[in-house]
């Protein structure tokens, strides 16, 4: 393929539109590998293509009303992370990866470790859900002295942790507050651990709540999140403190939740809606 045939293909994707940004993006990559360092050519008039640009979407977002009609027809363990999710404004693995240890009841946090792009940030905890939380881990921590009693209980601690820290993974601190309900066998060591709760049961359980709650709105875990930035900015809450919570880089992330602020086209009142 030649200069102009490459150029031509990449063109064609762009204007086109046939595939996703990702996927031209990861095609120009690819050819530039190609070239450079497996054909050594040097391709500069590659380099002036620009990369393609996802389309902005407009994020999902419950109505108060919606949201609490959700979580109505949630139970138990989903109850209590559906209400997280929504109440503190956690991605579905943030919450699910959460250690004991980064629970703060006295203060109201919670420390998020790792978050997207590897950050960590504080996020509240709601008031309404302490209790409850309180109750889930009391009930979480019989589970894993019964571990401990059967010769385990032991989690996986990132970054090495466990050659830093002997017996550091036993202790109750870095246990996941939403174990899994059985033991599996870790890919990366052999070890068999008590895993985090796996993301696709919630998921599951979610869709059907939107589905019995009469919902028509294609809602997922993350939509949660969506509306918890959405209903501070609509309390008056400061961009920036959301920003802050959600843990975005960026102020201009965090400037797609005002789209529902103004209700409607932008605050316009239609016409037919207008009297005299």
């Amino acid at each position: 393929m030649g200069a102009a045939e490459i150029e031509a293909f990449l063109t064609d994707l762009a204007v086109r539109g046939r595939v996703a940004a990702s996927t031209q993006n990861q095609a120009k990559s690819a050819l530039l590998f190609l070239y450079k360092e497996v054909l050594e050519v040097d391709l500069p008039w590659l380099d002036g293509i620009e990369s393609a640009k996802a389309p902005k979407r407009l994020p999902v977002v419950l109505t108060r009303d919606e949201a609490r009609a959700v979580l109505a027809h949630l139970s138990g363990t989903h109850w209590l992370i559906a209400s997280l999710l929504y109440g503190t404004g956690l991605r579905l693995m943030e919450c699910l990866r959460l250690r004991v240890k980064d629970v703060e009841f006295s203060r109201g946090e919670i420390l998020v470790r790792d978050g997207k792009g590897f950050k960590d940030r504080i996020t509240l905890l709601p008031v309404s859900v302490a209790k409850p939380l309180e109750e889930h881990l009391l009930k979480v921590r019989a589970l894993h002295e019964r571990d401990i009693a059967d010769g385990g209980g032991e989690v996986f601690l990132p970054y090495a942790l466990s050659r830093k820290y002997p017996g550091a993974g036993r202790e109750w601190g870095w246990q996941f507050v939403f174990p899994s309900g059985g033991l599996s066998t870790d890919p990366r060591d052999g070890m068999v651990r008590r895993h985090h709760l796996q993301d696709q049961a919630v998921q599951r359980a979610m869709k059907q709540a939107v589905r019995d709650a009469g919902i028509v709105k294609p809602a997922t875990p993350h939509t949660l999140r969506h509306s918890f930035a959405t209903h501070l900015l609509e309390g008056g809450y400061d961009i920036r403190t959301v920003q802050e919570l959600l843990g975005h880089s960026d102020v201009s992330t965090t400037m797609i939740y005002t789209h529902v602020l103004n209700k409607g086209g932008r605050g316009v009142v239609s016409p037919l809606d207008r009297a005299g």
